[in-house]
């Protein structure tokens, strides 16, 4: 008999690809996690390819831009007890960004790197259209990689 905190593969599809872009979008914030594992689960259960690589480039990318928008509002923050950085941390780490360009959010894949990459990135004022351009390359690019190489290896690991 099943427990009620069971999930089996009816329950994972019904939670699907709406679960994976959040998951997806929360791990682009500066919150901890990965989508990496739930991806793999629902490739297994058979999502299609296609639709998985562009809800978890999407989720990723919006959690991406909600760390571009803290970025863009810190400066509003300064001298708060909560808020860490003061002006002069936020102007340096503007002119740090500014030295290695908007190009640098190619990186925003990178765990630990990317995220406060993202950041600065808002501090900086990058326009959001641009922003979210390099974002989706970055983005777009880990996962349709994570995906191939998911069709190339883990198929003979998949249960069903």
């Amino acid at each position: 008999m099943r427990q009620s905190g069971d999930i089996d593969s009816h329950s994972i599809q019904e939670l699907g690809l709406l679960s994976l872009f959040i998951v997806a979008m929360l791990s682009a914030t500066l919150l901890p996690g990965g989508s990496e594992a739930w991806l793999a689960t629902l490739w297994c259960q058979g999502e299609p390819l296609i639709m998985l690589w562009v809800v978890a480039t999407a989720g990723n990318t919006l959690g991406s831009l909600i760390n571009v928008a803290l970025g863009r509002f810190a400066r509003q923050w300064v001298g708060r007890r909560w808020f860490p950085a003061t002006e002069r941390g936020l102007q340096r780490a503007e002119r740090w960004y500014q030295r290695g360009g908007e190009a640098t959010l190619l990186l925003a894949w990178v765990p630990i790197l990317g995220d406060p990459l993202t950041v600065l990135a808002g501090i900086a004022r990058l326009p959001w259209w641009r922003a979210a351009g390099w974002i989706v390359l970055s983005k777009g690019g880990r996962y349709g990689v994570l995906l191939w190489a998911a069709e190339r290896w883990l198929s003979p690991h998949c249960l069903g």
